[in-house]
């Protein structure tokens, strides 16, 4: 009678068989990764050098580039401008970040909270306002904030604000800022509430339920269960909105067009743009450009390592 015999597994064979990991899936990233390090790895490389060299007119007509190290660099930020235009982008993204997410997530809580109805009529005008073209939306501003036909001015005359007839919203910087601050807004609310409306929805009813029998209250409910549970959806929504909005360029710059003081509203993107194509001082651009990508990652440095953290619990 043949007898089987068995191995003992140890301590050590559970460890390996736990640190060996299939190889597909890495090799199936391979394609995904080799794009990404062409699309993005080949521009910031070319950032990088032009960063380093005098490259302006002549270069765009056929003359070598002289390597000036960090003279670019040296020259650009011992400039007074460029820390002011830093400081507006980063108060500007930080605070326009902060109300879009906030708006969203009012707009989302509310769009739960309402009739099927009245919840499709919202969703339905959240997606027109976000597929509005980036162009004819800033126009429409353009038309409402107009200084000497603009429906803003005639409401605030209408109301009693004698003051405000014939006033130039984007000629002044602080009011200019206004405006794009309503622009960025209205045109990032939309993916902002739909995205945390997407996430209330995996909320399951019988936590909820379990709650109010508990004796929890609407707030209760909404502070202490709702928003714990979406909470990676608000961290993710907002770094993206800290990306976008420190980013911004198209915006501010048909803002300017009609007539606003270019000096003293430019932000990082609009600054990059003067000194590329206004100035042609590509190297200094490409300067400013590396430091907005170092920012951009400073920003985006906590949001991303507590996406981490919840990864990881």
């Amino acid at each position: 009678m043949a007898t089987t015999t068995t191995k003992s597994v140890g301590p050590d064979d559970i460890a390996i068989r736990r640190r060996r990991k299939p190889a597909t899936p890495y090799i199936l990233l391979i394609p995904a990764v080799a794009a990404l390090l062409i699309g993005l790895g080949y521009p910031v490389y070319w950032q990088v050098v032009t960063s380093l060299q005098e490259y302006g007119l002549l270069q765009q007509f056929g003359a070598p580039p002289v390597f000036v190290g960090l003279d670019n660099f040296a020259r650009v930020f011992t400039d007074s401008e460029v820390w002011f235009v830093v400081a507006k982008s980063v108060a500007f993204c930080l605070v326009n970040a902060a109300l879009t997410v906030g708006i969203g997530l009012g707009l989302a809580v509310l769009m739960r909270a309402v009739h099927s109805w009245v919840r499709i009529t919202m969703q339905i005008t959240l997606l027109l306002a976000w597929a509005t073209p980036l162009v004819a939306a800033v126009t429409v501003f353009r038309w409402l904030f107009d200084y000497r036909t603009g429906v803003v001015n005639w409401l605030l005359v209408q109301v009693g604000a004698d003051g405000m007839g014939g006033y130039n919203w984007l000629g002044q910087a602080w009011t200019f800022f206004l405006v794009a601050s309503f622009v960025v807004i209205w045109m990032s609310v939309p993916f902002v509430a739909m995205s945390i409306y997407a996430g209330l929805t995996q909320v399951s009813e019988e936590v909820l339920e379990a709650a109010r029998i508990d004796g929890a209250g609407p707030r209760q409910i909404l502070w202490q269960i709702i928003m714990p549970l979406v909470r990676p959806v608000i961290a993710i929504v907002l770094l993206l909105q800290i990306i976008w909005d420190l980013r911004v360029f198209a915006q501010i710059r048909l803002l300017q067009d009609a007539g606003a003081p270019i000096s003293e509203t430019n932000l990082l993107g609009n600054y990059i743009y003067q000194l590329g194509m206004g100035q042609q001082s590509f190297g200094g651009a490409a300067a400013v450009s590396l430091f907005v990508l170092v920012l951009t990652m400073v920003l985006s440095g906590p949001y991303v390592r507590y996406l981490m953290k919840e990864d990881a619990a």
